[in-house]
Parts: structure tokens; sequence; C-alpha cells
């Protein structure tokens, strides 16, 4: 019997990404570090074909694209492909977008490389991994991508109102990689945090940057729940914010390995 994912991490949470204010602000995060690109491509094997699985706006599937033959980019939100259709490099020849489910989208392998970009936690686990195993050619991996932002003075009162704002009430610290070992759907083969990177943006840009995440879409938070939050943050950040640009250190953790399908 299939165990259950954590309750913050349930079907009507992952909802919201399909919210037109979520794909809107989903550009205003920060980018993944160019490393990320050069560690994606030398993890690629065989065909230079990959899938990008929950591309979202395509934040991977689009700086991807000049480094593969092919990079099929599907997700079940029409309005993160239509976003990401319009951003920078979204039109490429070789970048092939799917509005679809991964459990059930039209998989066009053998893949030389997958990727989950912040998107995996979201999906059936149990269906999912065993699909992109088929889909993988011999040896190829899935690799995780996650967005990391250094702490910086303001983070642990940031993070106070984003507890006390966000829509998603049952969220748990998690390990992803760990609930997947757990479940015999993942060998993890390696890891790696990139070198931090600087990168400033508005004070405007990064609290909406915010409203693209689970639990802050502005199409399910009460009005005046989103405008306090947004006042209460822009409040917080302004002594650390020289001339309204926001500083950050980013980085991004990878973890990469065999997805699995688990003996029952």
């Amino acid at each position: 019997m299939a165990q259950p994912k954590p309750a913050h991490l349930g079907s009507a949470y992952a909802a919201q990404f399909q919210d037109a204010t979520v794909a809107a602000a989903y550009p205003k995060r920060p980018p993944y570090p160019a490393a990320v690109f050069d560690l994606l491509a030398s993890l690629t094997v065989g065909p230079r074909v990959a899938l990008d699985a929950g591309c979202g706006t395509g934040d991977v599937a689009r700086r991807l694209a000049p480094r593969m033959e092919r990079v099929d980019a599907v997700d079940l939100s029409a309005a993160m492909v239509a976003m990401g259709q319009g951003q920078p490099d979204g039109d490429a020849s070789n970048l092939r977008w799917q509005v679809a489910a991964l459990e059930d989208a039209a998989l066009a392998g053998p893949y030389g490389l997958a990727v989950a970009g912040e998107s995996l936690h979201w999906m059936d686990w149990e269906r999912v991994l065993p699909r992109l195993r088929g889909a993988l050619a011999p040896g190829a991996s899935l690799v995780i991508v996650e967005r990391a932002e250094l702490p910086s003075p303001w983070s642990a009162e940031l993070l106070r109102l984003i507890i006390r704002y966000s829509t998603n009430k049952q969220f748990q610290p998690y390990n992803l990689v760990k609930e997947l070992e757990r479940r015999d759907l993942f060998a993890l083969v390696g890891a790696l945090c990139t070198e931090p990177e600087d990168f400033s943006q508005p004070v405007d840009a990064y609290i909406e940057s915010i409203h693209s995440r689970n639990g802050f879409s502005r199409d399910r938070m009460p009005l005046e729940e989103a405008a306090a939050f947004d006042a209460a943050a822009a409040a917080l950040l302004a002594p650390h914010a020289p001339e309204g640009q926001v500083p950050l250190r980013i980085a991004a953790e990878l973890h990469w390995g065999s997805p699995l399908a688990p003996i029952r």
C-alpha cells in the first residue's frame, strides 16, 4: 500500500500553481545560477534530449535548450506554460511545450536527462517515478533542483510573516529526497550545492516573487491579507534595501540519481 504524502503537499495546494496570479509572479523568482546548467549538461547520458518535468515557466527548460537537441517542457498549468512561452527563449525551435500532468503526459523518450526543478513534490510519486524510470535512457539520471536563498538579516522575521499569512496552514519542514528514498522510489547517486552568487532585485519584485509560492496565490488570499503581508514585508525589507534593491545571495541544490519502480 502506498504511503501517503505529507498533507501540505496535497492536490489542493498543488492546484495553486494553475492560478493566473501565481504564473504572473513566477518570473520574479531569482534565476538558477549558471553553474546549474553546466552540471545538467555534464550529467546527460546518451541522447541530447531532456525532459523538464513540471517545467512551470521554463526556468530550467529555456536555459537548457541551447545545450540540447531537444527539451520537452511539461507542466499541468496552462497559465505557467503560456507565461513561459512569452519569456526570453520561450520560442526556441527545439523546446517543445506540453500542458499535461506528468502522470499522463505523452513522453517522447528515451531521455538522456530528466530534471525536476521545484516541482516533483507536487506530483503523484508512486506514478511519476516509475514513468520517469521507463522514459530515461540507460544510465541517465533524474536531477532534482531547488533554488536556495542564503540567510539574510531579515530572513527569520520574514519567515514569521510567511507562516502568519500563508494559506497553507499544514506546512511542515520535510526533505523531498529522503521522502522518495524511504518509499523506494529514488536511488541517490550524487548531490551538489552551487557556489553562492550575488543577485539583487527591487523590493516590490522580491515581494511579488513570494506570491509565486504555495500559500501565497493572490487568487486565493483575501485582498486585505495580501495587502497586509505586502506592507509588512516592505517595511521589514526597507532598512536592508539600499536604493530600493534587495541584495540576495543565491545558490541551487542538486540531487541526482535513478528513479525507481517500487517492489510491491
